[in-house]
């Protein structure tokens, strides 16, 4: 059966991983958000929107699973639209027994670092190629199992920063800050 919607969500996150890639071959995605990269993920989040209005949020049983993990791709770079992103956080846990559970650690956990909060599942780096902090490095591993990703080695919970360090990393980062405040995440 062809689901309403599948085929143009996935051509949508295609097309996001084309430009994205095509940008990155030609070191052009480092030093702040590119605007090419912006314009797509404000059009394709404003489709989305459309889509959500028409069917409401794009679950496995509505669109299927790569058209809806497709749809979660959209969310997930709609990284200039705070309000969106955490609308659609809402619908996906309102729904959480029809989507991709690793999808909605991964939304929850961007939302936190772009709030300076620490993240559940540790999903999300920071530039030294390490985990954000998170809320509970014991617990970790336990949090992560629920939702199908991979438990994390010792050596890597270990380099976790403590959650008290969220402020001096931020201050590090004036830029990201800047912009942050700028579209609404602080």
């Amino acid at each position: 059966m062809e689901y309403q919607f599948s085929k143009e969500l996935i051509e949508l996150a295609n097309h996001d991983l084309s430009v994205r890639e095509r940008l990155a071959a030609k070191g052009e995605l480092s030093g702040g958000y590119h605007p090419e990269m912006e314009a797509v993920h404000q059009t394709h989040a404003k489709r989305l929107r459309e889509i959500i209005k028409e069917i409401g949020f794009p679950t496995i049983s509505k669109v299927g699973e790569e058209a809806s993990d497709a749809a979660w791709l959209i969310i997930q770079h709609s990284i200039g639209e705070p309000a969106f992103m955490k609308e659609c956080y809402i619908m996906m846990d309102e729904n959480s027994n029809d989507i991709n559970p690793k999808n909605k650690a991964y939304l929850y956990d961007r939302i936190q670092v772009f709030q300076s909060k620490p993240q559940k599942y540790g999903t999300q780096l920071i530039p030294e190629r390490r985990l954000y902090p998170v809320e509970n490095k014991e617990n970790i591993n336990e949090e992560r199992i629920k939702v199908s990703l991979p438990p994390l080695s010792l050596e890597d919970i270990n380099r976790i920063p403590a959650s008290e360090d969220i402020p001096e990393m931020d201050a590090r980062e004036k830029e990201y800050t800047l912009w942050r405040e700028k579209v609404g995440w602080i």
